[in-house]
């Protein structure tokens, strides 16, 4: 019986990255910071890119962190990524924030804390609405044009709504189902096969 050994020869997609896609690391991917990742491309330029890992939530509430927020319900954090892992990032949908980053149609980044503060503070929803991060990725000129080309990554589109989600459990595994049989097949292979 012969096996069709091309099931798990990972290809990319040949989808360009560019400033509001995502990137879904490849299933073999062997790393603590981005195995089984989905990254949002927050900037992409001939210079290089710079990203925010979306789907890996850390063991530290942002409550513990800002002062302010002490008596608020538990805000989330998650990791950005390894670069800046002392500095805090936040992707939103509240288009009023003074200074915010346009990051693709009613998404944005960062902007005057300030207003995020008082946003928190008055009891509006953060759920869907704000997401904060500790540390970003970033690729230096043509080094994430190179992990493409190694398909490391699949650069796939995604909506805010549900970007923005909290439930991150199971996204990299749906956020590869979405692209078609080939790719939904990966999504099942074991973290460690040796274990399977």
């Amino acid at each position: 019986m012969n096996i069709n050994s091309d099931i798990f020869k990972i290809q990319s997609n040949n989808v360009m990255p560019e400033k509001g896609k995502i990137l879904i690391s490849e299933p073999f991917l062997h790393d603590a910071t981005f195995g089984r990742s989905v990254v949002l491309i927050i900037d992409h330029t001939e210079e290089g890119s710079m990203g925010l890992i979306i789907n890996k939530k850390i063991p530290l509430v942002l409550n513990d962190i800002i002062k302010e927020f002490k008596y608020t319900d538990e805000i989330p954090l998650y990791k950005g990524g390894p670069i800046g892992t002392d500095t805090l990032f936040y992707l939103h949908t509240l288009k009023d924030i003074p200074g915010a980053l346009f990051v693709s149609d009613g998404l944005y980044m960062n902007g005057d804390f300030e207003a995020v503060k008082r946003y928190v503070l008055q009891g509006n929803p953060i759920e869907g609405k704000i997401r904060f991060f500790l540390g970003y990725s970033g690729w230096e000129c043509k080094q994430l044009k190179q992990e493409i080309k190694e398909n490391t990554w699949i650069v796939s589109t995604e909506e805010n709504t549900y970007l923005m989600n909290r439930n991150t459990k199971d996204m990299w595994k749906e956020a590869l189902g979405k692209l078609g049989s080939k790719y939904e097949a990966w999504s099942r292979f074991p973290l460690i096969p040796s274990l399977n």
